[in-house]
């Protein structure tokens, strides 16, 4: 027995328990070698790829500036894209009103009449007047007001035949030489001093309180059509006139329209029905346009006028990179500060858009 060996050293020698620690949750034993291996392995080929890397920026520099400012460039990106849709959820949730918080909640369409001109006339009895009107040069041609009278009434007339609604004239302050005057408040004017085409008001600024004979054909739903007829006083082009609408569209009925019907001139129906509604991606099959004829003496002027302007909002459907943007700042005088979209937050990339292709981010309606 004593030449026996029982030590440590011995080969022979017996571990009543196992080398390492011993875990108490998992009621065995850790090998403290095997980690130290591992984190020798991982620290190893953490400088080996640091090594690499420098190896290959010595090689590379350029090359290696102009990866790391493209990385950036990605990493900011994605980061704007997120918080940009971060910020318009909050912005739904801050808009979100209950229905009955909105003066016309239970229209559904849009008449929309785009305007032209200022009404600077004191007088109801004028309105077919051309001295009436604050003409631009191109526009002092005999017969000029008549046709502004005629897109008021034929709108009206829209409106009526449809008691889901709203119409809206549409134009801003324009001329500065007509004063703080906006197109869309002279169009309103107009229809209120015409009785909503059912008779004439001494004062346009009062409410209609004649009786009407319901016998009149000429009579068109005055009451209705008038409750229901407001106004948008930003817009300063045409691409405005439609976008800045269904804005206030949604400002006053809490959703967007489910159908849209423009009045203007006839030569402009290709600008209106294909360019502007392309532009915010409005359905085709839900989009109506109604023209009547210009003055006769402006007929050749005005189509080969629209064919240029056709051009341009080809090129620049937004009207922002062109030409057509600081025609659009003339058009603002007295430098109003624009409120949408904060009356349509689910709008507010297209209203922050510009480029010379289609805006693809999400619409309430696409």
């Amino acid at each position: 027995m004593s030449g026996r060996s029982f030590g440590a050293s011995s080969p022979k020698s017996f571990n009543a328990y196992p080398r390492g620690e011993f875990d108490i949750e998992s009621l065995s034993f850790r090998n403290p070698r095997k980690l130290r291996i591992s984190e020798l392995k991982f620290t190893r080929m953490l400088k080996s790829i640091a090594n690499r890397f420098k190896y290959f920026y010595k090689l590379h520099p350029v090359m290696v500036f102009c990866l790391s400012l493209l990385f950036g460039a990605m990493v900011l990106c994605i980061i704007s894209f997120y918080e940009s849709r971060l910020r318009l959820l909050s912005s739904y949730k801050n808009f979100d009103a209950p229905p009955r918080s909105y003066p016309l909640p239970r229209l559904k369409n849009l008449v929309m009449v785009a305007g032209h001109s200022v009404y600077t006339s004191s007088s109801c009895g004028k309105v077919d007047n051309d001295n009436s009107w604050y003409l631009e040069s191109y526009q002092k041609h005999p017969g000029q007001a008549a046709t502004f009278v005629s897109h008021i009434k034929e709108g009206v007339e829209v409106a009526a035949k449809d008691h889901e609604a709203l119409l809206l004239f549409s134009g801003g302050e324009t001329r500065k030489d007509a004063g703080p005057r906006s197109e869309a408040q002279s169009y309103w004017l107009v229809a209120e001093s015409k009785g909503w085409f059912g008779q004439c008001l001494e004062d346009p600024w009062k409410l209609k309180t004649a009786s009407l004979a319901p016998s009149d054909p000429s009579v068109i739903g005055e009451e209705d059509v008038r409750d229901r007829a407001l106004t948008e006083e930003h817009a300063r082009d045409s691409y405005e006139n439609l976008l800045f609408s269904v804005c206030r569209f949604r400002e006053l009925t809490g959703s967007y329209p489910q159908n849209i019907t423009v009045v203007s001139y006839d030569f402009k129906e290709e600008r209106f029905a294909n360019l502007h509604r392309s532009a915010i991606r409005f359905p085709a099959s839900r989009f109506f346009y109604v023209g009547t004829p210009s003055s006769e003496t402006s007929r050749e002027a005005a189509k080969k006028g629209e064919s240029l302007v056709r051009f341009q909002f080809e090129k620049d459907p937004y009207g922002c990179l062109s030409s057509l943007h600081p025609k659009k700042l003339r058009r603002d005088p007295f430098h109003r500060s624009i409120p949408y979209p904060n009356g349509c937050p689910e709008m507010e990339g297209l209203f922050r858009y510009c480029g010379t292709s289609l805006y693809s981010g999400p619409l309430p309606w696409a």
